[in-house]
């Protein structure tokens, strides 16, 4: 659902009812993760996805029938070869669908509208609605959970279950997931295990881009495409201008490793070295590869790479550290231009995220997705 929060909020300001389907499990290969999100009004105009097409159109049905009848409900949708008319998904996957409806005056709402806002303002928030267990708490509620811990909404008369979903909730905000969780009997203080769905939304991971060459301005492009938040960082302020990268996030002038010590970065940013200096790379890798991050890569030759090692040994690398970094930069594409750089670049990012191989899927016997799929739930109103 907050894969959509913007177009979301505008409805909400608008003052429109409306019922979402949100992606609650996968299983096997599917188009759309947990989280993906299809939006029905009481006009029928509809906005997101939740399988690529697949099953669209029975769940934009779901959603009218929920804005209809103010229930909620669960439907699993799996792969159908048999019968040329059955709803199901070509991929071989199996997805279960939340649809939950936003109408004026239901429980739901208020709990949404603020979900939906701090998303668009691009605020951390997680928004957990019970997918199965007693049916006196699949009737359309939810409990919204800040980075600081406060949370609003519940789950009627059970505070104590409020306080088991909040905290289960934080911990997946600090981690930026979207999946399931399993409370248990005693857990869930209501005498029946649940299933809750928890859906976290996150500011853009960063891509910090050191080195203002004309490959960095075909990466920050590319950055941008898959949703990064990009700044390009170099200590010659000719370089390093607003004309050069237009469509870069932030553009700093400094010397990379003095930026590098004073800015913000987590497990999802990715360090992209394009200077191929020493005087630049040796004392910003000397700190990258001792911080907590998603990936770093250097650019250059081979023989770049086995002297820049060589440096980074003498100022006290270990070969543990050493063996975190991507160079030279990217997959064997065989690139040429900043532009096929940039994609090699970029395709190593996501196979690193993803746990991909590289390697090509023609021939292999590897998964297409590597992500390991969420457990799929149970009908609402069923004690999992």
């Amino acid at each position: 659902m907050l894969d959509i929060a913007d177009e979301l909020h505008r409805w909400v300001e608008q003052g429109r009812d409306f019922a979402v389907a949100t992606v609650v499990a996968v299983s096997g290969s599917a188009p759309r993760q947990p989280g993906a999100a299809l939006a029905v009004d009481a006009d029928g105009t509809a906005i997101g996805s939740v399988s690529g097409g697949c099953v669209e159109g029975a769940v934009y049905e779901l959603c009218q029938q929920a804005l209809q009848d103010g229930e909620p409900v669960l439907e699993r949708f799996g792969y159908s070869d048999d019968d040329a008319f059955a709803v199901g998904l070509t991929c071989g996957g199996v997805i279960d669908i939340l649809v939950t409806p936003v109408r004026a005056g239901d429980p739901v709402r208020s709990v949404v509208a603020s979900a939906v806002a701090a998303a668009s303002r691009r605020e951390p928030a997680a928004v957990a609605r019970i997918v199965s267990g007693p049916a006196e708490l699949t009737g359309g509620r939810a409990l919204l959970v800040r980075s600081d811990g406060s949370y609003d909404g519940g789950f009627g008369a059970h505070p104590e279950l409020d306080r088991t979903v909040a905290a289960e909730a934080g911990a997946f905000l600090d981690a930026g997931r979207t999946g399931t969780l399993e409370i248990g009997e005693q857990g869930s203080r209501c005498g029946a295990p649940l299933t809750v769905l928890v859906e976290s939304s996150v500011p853009a991971p960063r891509m910090i881009v050191f080195g203002a060459i004309d490959f960095a301005s075909a990466l920050v492009r590319v950055g941008k495409f898959l949703g990064y938040h990009v700044t390009v960082c170099d200590a010659r302020p000719v370089f390093a201008t607003r004309a050069r990268f237009p469509e870069a996030d932030e553009i700093v002038v400094e010397w990379p490793h003095e930026y590098l010590e004073r800015t913000g970065v987590d497990a999802r940013t990715v360090l992209c070295v394009l200077t191929h200096d020493a005087k630049f790379d040796v004392p910003l890798l000397k700190l990258a590869l001792r911080l907590p991050v998603a990936y770093v890569g250097a650019m250059g030759s081979r023989r770049t790479h086995l002297d820049r090692n060589r440096r980074l040994r003498d100022v006290g690398l270990t070969d543990l550290e050493l063996a975190r970094l991507r160079s030279p930069i990217g997959l064997d594409l065989g690139a040429r231009t900043p532009e096929e750089t940039a994609l090699s670049i970029a395709a190593e990012i996501v196979a690193n995220r993803r746990g991909g191989s590289g390697v090509s899927l023609t021939g292999a016997h590897t998964p297409i997705h590597h992500d390991v799929p969420s457990a799929p739930a149970g009908r609402i109103g069923s004690v999992a």
